[in-house]
């Protein structure tokens, strides 16, 4: 059988169909009776509004539905052949008033159905996308999920990742507001937006950068009333599964490293900050590095705190001493007293450029190994 509305396939219910037939003879009734319809009869329109909507028919084509069968046999309803006006009138009122009531249910059922086809695609890309990232998936499977999604997993895919000042959690108001305005401008296809560790993450096809871009600016200025992230930062593309799960990883990378070196760059890169995995990949060089470079400083008054704050300020205004009091709070005298005691404690002469690189990297370690809070 074929939808009323001839869009429907062989075998397909006719729901409008039988929705019509339902409140005809429902209608019927009333007109004969005047009573109103029972809970039973507003349970099955609810139901046949489900129905509906999950066969993929609108709620306007179902009110036309409903409003049609009325109209159709007004003039034959049993209690609209009455001979005084006021007994018209109070069929005419019952069937009314039945209709509204129909229509309600119909209504309540199809958002009650479309309410669960849409937490259903949540769950369906809330799990394609922690597999994605989990990269421990079959891959077959994986990739027959994903084109539901209308996402090539043979292409290439960037992974951007928002962190806030609170932990995202999952259909809050933030990553809702989000998510919606990145789908009004752009093919939803070409990205997924999901909750993951308390972390807002954004998976764009390859060339969308405008996708990451606008997830980014969103991310950090959601609009009044929602609280914006703190840092974004973004991974680089690569290709294949595997490729979304290093992309992602990379971006986690990027907001440790920024969170370790108190950088204060709200948008981060994860080739910004290539330096720092390569000075990490030997751990025990770099802490040999720090005790080495840096260690003498826990000799001075008031410990090596000071005295890293003071090479770190150095190298961000540039080596200008001026501007680097500036920014410590201290006269250009203490400044020259301070590098003084580096000079003399390390060895290590600021004023000389190959012994600037060695302290400013020995202080990069410090950060990312917390030294001196933790030991090395």
């Amino acid at each position: 059988m074929t939808a009323a509305n001839g869009t429907g396939t062989p075998g397909t219910p006719d729901i409008p169909g039988k929705l019509a037939g339902h409140c005809l003879a429902l209608f019927t009734e009333v007109s004969r009776t005047g009573r109103l319809l029972r809970r039973a009869e507003l349970e099955r329109l609810r139901d046949l509004g489900e129905r509906a909507a999950e066969a993929g028919h609108g709620l306007r084509d179902l009110v036309g539905v409903c409003l049609g069968a009325t109209r159709a046999s007004w003039q034959t309803f049993p209690g609209l052949t009455a001979v005084t006006t006021a007994e018209v009138r109070r069929t005419g009122d019952a069937v009314l008033a039945a209709t509204q009531a129909a229509l309600g249910a119909v209504a309540e059922g199809h958002e009650r159905a479309q309410r669960m086809a849409v937490r259903q695609e949540e769950a369906n890309r809330r799990e394609l996308v922690n597999d994605l990232l989990h990269g421990r998936t079959d891959l077959g499977r994986l990739a027959e999920r994903a084109e539901r999604f209308g996402l090539r997993l043979a292409a290439g895919y960037t992974v951007a990742v928002a962190v806030g000042a609170e932990p995202y959690l999952e259909g809050a108001p933030t990553p809702h507001r989000v998510l919606r305005e990145l789908t009004g401008r752009y093919d939803d296809r070409t990205l997924l937006l999901a909750v993951r560790d308390g972390r807002l993450v954004c998976i764009a096809s390859d060339g969308e950068q405008a996708v990451l871009t606008a997830f980014t600016d969103l991310a950090l200025r959601p609009g009044p009333g929602y609280p914006p992230a703190l840092r974004v930062a973004t991974g680089r593309r690569y290709g294949g599964t595997g490729g979304i799960v290093r992309s992602y990883e990379e971006a986690l990378a990027t907001l440790e490293y920024a969170e370790r070196l108190g950088l204060p760059a709200a948008r981060l890169r994860a080739e910004e900050l290539l330096v720092f995995p390569v000075l990490m990949r030997d751990r025990e060089a770099m802490a040999d590095l720090v005790r080495t470079v840096l260690g003498p400083l826990t000799a001075a008054r008031g410990g090596a705190r000071p005295l890293l704050e003071t090479i770190t300020v150095q190298a961000e205004a540039g080596y200008v001493n001026a501007e680097t009091a500036r920014r410590l709070g201290l006269s250009v005298r203490a400044l020259g007293y301070r590098l003084e005691r580096i000079r003399d404690l390390t060895g290590y002469d600021p004023a000389e450029a190959l012994h600037r690189y060695t302290l400013e990297t020995a202080v990069m370690g410090a950060r990312l190994l917390d030294w001196p809070d933790q030991p090395l």
